[in-house]
């Protein structure tokens, strides 16, 4: 039944007022859609998703849409006599990176976990993105005891400017196993096949049941042989992806999926024995692929707050502080912002810190409304919309409500960055350039001032510096280069809103 003006405004007025006083609808019981919508959430929710297809590596399906995309990397693995095809590039380069690949699957799992109920069409492409990622992390750990963690040398691949269909620098394949362990890669891997298990708990039992049980043995791999993978294999996985933060941090999040996901007691009690000395009550606030200890603390938190798991009650007290420092003017507030209102973390791919933290104050929110309570930073209480509203700031930067109305997002809005760091985005198609384009020729498109040929629908780049500036330079990796890590934790913050501005 239509409300009339009057109506209409008296329930606005009633918004207004619980928005003032800091309560939240969900807990009076009732919440009202806005009707106006500063974005199309659904249209960048699509679009977040469809970027994965640019990033595949192996033998494309039938259904891939990206279709300037192509087969790549068919033979990988071939050198260990292991079938290694498939998985994703991380970003702008041809390298299959584990590492960041798996806390990438993990962030779509745990978005799909969270927010997959009001994704409606966009599920199940969510979900395919995923079990792309996770076929290959089940052949990655199809040998017991190991994990093969990479495939390509970074270094000579940085050397060319290749498409991935004409890559010929070696794809040299890296693994952790008992000599040389990782403990954070496999913790990372383990983490990502749990939380996939849960997504697929029921539209596919039997691959649920078959990553659930394959994390149980990874997790196990990697506490039993600890160890740095960064240590082992410094020569090719450093200065690109370093476990910078120690392998703690993915053992406690490893355990932390493991519990969600199998209800087992033995990781509760490995959680409850080992949290603190693996950094649960540490004051750092960066969430990403290296550091895992604030998404650890807030998935945890859920077990106090929603299953009253008391002998976790200290992780929502660590949540809470990861919260403050993110909170202008509250107490303990640590977090930079730029002067048009971005969370700042660092010059190089700022933008995936703005994904990640905004899908943890979302999920937080989420959290905190369930068990009808507040965050409380040195008795000042920040409420579950607060979260939200500080999330949609950023979300709303992210889409082009920023000084230079620009969406950091290709291929969203009527302005977005045109020359991005991508070899396959930055070169000619296959079918517009069917013969190849060999190591060095393709510099001459990476060095060129036009457009990308090929619009990588999807990609957030790493975004402007600390002053809002965005030069849209294809060279500029720090700023232009779109990564994995950057849109899978967005797809949860866009599901988020656009189901809560009604459109979805």
């Amino acid at each position: 039944m239509p409300h009339s003006p009057l109506s209409f405004k008296l329930i606005t007025f009633f918004h207004l007022l619980l928005t003032l006083s800091g309560a939240s609808l969900a807990a009076v019981g009732h919440h009202r859609r806005p009707r106006f919508s500063p974005h199309n959430y659904r249209d960048a929710l699509a679009k977040s998703i469809l970027f994965f297809q640019g990033q595949r590596s192996g033998k494309l399906p039938p259904s891939q849409k990206m279709a300037w995309r192509k087969d790549s990397g068919l033979f990988d693995g071939s050198t260990m006599n292991v079938d290694l095809v498939g998985g994703y590039y991380d970003a702008g380069d041809n390298v299959k990176f584990g590492f960041p690949m798996a806390f990438s699957t993990t962030m779509l799992s745990w978005s799909v976990v969270e927010f997959g109920g009001v994704m409606r069409d966009e599920l199940n492409n969510a979900k395919e993105a995923i079990r792309w990622a996770t076929d290959y992390l089940l052949k990655a750990t199809a040998l017991p005891d190991t994990v093969f963690v990479q495939v390509g040398d970074a270094n000579k691949d940085h050397a060319c400017w290749e498409r991935p269909e004409d890559m010929d620098t070696p794809r040299t394949v890296l693994k952790i196993d008992r000599n040389s362990p990782g403990s954070d890669v496999a913790a990372e891997t383990a983490a990502a096949l749990a939380s996939a298990s849960i997504v697929f708990r029921t539209s596919d039992p039997s691959y649920s049941k078959l990553l659930i049980k394959r994390a149980i043995r990874v997790f196990e791999f990697g506490d039993k042989y600890r160890g740095s993978y960064s240590n082992g294999l410094k020569d090719f996985v450093c200065p690109f992806y370093c476990s910078f933060s120690g392998y703690q941090d993915e053992l406690l999040w490893g355990a932390a999926w493991l519990h969600r996901a199998t209800k087992n007691g033995s990781y509760l009690n490995y959680i409850q024995e080992n949290g603190q000395i693996l950094g649960g009550g540490e004051l750092d606030n960066t969430f990403g692929w290296d550091n895992k200890h604030v998404g650890a603390r807030i998935l945890l938190s859920k077990a106090f707050l929603i299953q009253n798991v008391k002998s976790l009650r200290d992780y929502k007290g660590h949540s809470d502080n990861f919260i403050c420092s993110l909170v202008p003017g509250a107490p303990f507030s640590s977090a930079q912002y730029t002067p048009g209102g971005l969370l700042y973390k660092m010059g190089d791919s700022n933008m995936q810190y703005v994904t990640s933290t905004s899908f943890l104050l979302l999920t937080y929110a989420k959290y905190l409304t369930s068990a009808h309570t507040t965050a409380h930073c040195a008795g000042r209480t920040i409420t579950p919309n607060a979260l939200r509203a500080i999330a949609q700031k950023q979300i709303d930067y992210l889409l082009g409500e920023n000084p230079l109305k620009m969406s950091y997002m290709v291929g969203y809005g009527g302005r977005y960055p045109q020359r991005i760091h991508h070899r396959g985005s930055s070169l000619p198609s296959i079918a517009e350039h069917p013969a190849k384009i060999d190591c060095s020729s393709g510099f001459s498109a990476m060095d060129s001032n036009s457009p990308n040929p090929n619009v990588l629908v999807g990609a957030v780049v790493g975004g402007p510096d600390q002053n809002d500036g965005f030069p849209d330079e294809r060279s500029d990796y720090e700023q232009s280069e779109p990564s994995t890590y950057i849109n899978a934790p967005l797809v949860g913050s866009l599901a988020y809103f656009a189901h809560s501005f009604g459109q979805l």
